[in-house]
């Protein structure tokens, strides 16, 4: 299972999400246009979180911030 999830929250709400259940956070980045991508440092708690926030959780390709630029 990946670390890895797409959620349609925004960064604080994410921050908070994983904070009241325990997880870590390993890097989290804004989506475009809207949304929030956060990877956790454990497969079992993003797991576990994922489920919790189902009706958040964007399936299928997302536009992701470019971290630089040329």
């Amino acid at each position: 299972m990946s670390r890895a999830m797409n959620l349609n929250l925004t960064r604080d709400e994410v921050e908070a999400a994983v904070l009241k259940h325990g997880a870590v956070i390993s890097s989290i980045e804004p989506l475009l246009p809207s949304g929030t991508r956060v990877v956790l440092t454990n497969a079992e708690q993003a797991a576990s979180l994922r489920r919790k926030l189902k009706a958040q959780v964007i399936e299928g390709v997302v536009r992701r911030t470019p971290l630089r630029t040329l």
